[in-house]
């Protein structure tokens, strides 16, 4: 990202600081949270792009973010930075001849990365699709998971796609959100001014918008955390699947594969040749969702046919 001149700083502070208000009237956004910032909120607010800061910054920010998760929630929690592994593009394949729809993954995902219960935030979206079609619009989200799976039914988990080709990135005004070598698009929950354009430009509707502060209880805190992944994110940002990267950029599997009572997920490294990933994508009948959308997802789905 290009060094910013002094009249881009002015331009960004300005977005930052009032583009939530000027955007209200037409999509419902506002700041009015950051009235009632308790003390050091605001260094967090106004502080640099993440792809700016040096790793002493960084350091810095994530103390002042542990003694605030301290104290607003009584939990002790560590942050790291694990930074993408040279090489490594990350990919997940789904088995939906497997998924039993009993959405385990995604009460793991909830637990695993913080998300807010009240209100409530899920990353993953799981669908009960009619047998024979691949139609989104004949899926039933509100499905009773105490009676699966159904006969005449198969299940179909949707998060982020973590796309090639993100049109998320392409629509955030202040560059809030990339993506990384990796192939994980993140988001600098600090820098984002919670427009929701990438809400509005995401075909698969991964995106979650923080609304209030996220309730969640002392004892249900992940203390173990990501600072582009599962910390606790602010008011007023969007957030969404980051695979895990605080587990998967140190060698672990997602929460969400972890739980999984069928092994219907596989997660790796599509730049090995000899992972599991790689053989399906290689050997199996794999689909995207939305191909048309030409958005390039790295999550694809499969049948055992």
């Amino acid at each position: 990202m290009a060094t910013e001149t002094n009249n881009e700083v002015k331009r960004r502070s300005f977005l930052k600081a009032g583009a939530g208000v000027a955007i209200a009237g037409a999509i419902g956004a506002t700041l009015a949270p950051l009235r009632n910032m308790k003390s050091g909120t605001l260094d967090g607010f106004f502080q640099q792009h993440y792809t700016r800061l040096s790793k002493d910054d960084i350091q810095g920010i994530i103390t002042r973010l542990e003694g605030e998760i301290g104290r607003d929630y009584g939990a002790k929690v560590t942050i790291k930075d694990p930074k993408p592994k040279s090489g490594v593009r990350f990919a997940y394949a789904l088995n939906l001849s497997r998924c039993n729809g009993s959405r385990r993954c995604v009460t793991a995902c909830v637990q695993e990365n913080n998300q807010s219960r009240d209100p409530a935030i899920q990353y993953i979206k799981v669908l009960e699709m009619p047998s024979g079609t691949f139609d989104l619009e004949q899926s039933d989200h509100y499905y009773d998971d105490e009676q699966v799976p159904k006969e005449g039914k198969y299940y179909l988990p949707v998060q982020c796609q973590q796309c090639e080709n993100p049109p998320c990135t392409k629509v955030c005004p202040v560059e809030a959100t990339w993506k990384e070598p990796d192939g994980v698009t993140v988001i600098d929950y600090n820098w984002c001014i919670g427009c929701r354009y990438c809400m509005a430009a995401c075909p698969y509707e991964a995106r979650r918008f923080n609304f209030s502060k996220p309730e969640i209880p002392k004892e249900d805190i992940n203390p173990d955390m990501g600072y582009l992944s599962n910390r606790i994110r602010p008011v007023g940002v969007v957030e969404k699947c980051h695979f895990c990267l605080h587990r998967t950029r140190e060698g672990k599997n997602p929460a969400c594969l972890e739980v999984c009572p069928t092994g219907a997920r596989v997660f790796g490294d599509l730049n090995d040749p000899e992972s599991e990933i790689r053989y399906i994508i290689k050997n199996k009948r794999t689909y995207v969702l939305k191909e048309e959308a030409g958005t390039v997802p790295a999550f694809f789905y499969y049948f055992d046919v």
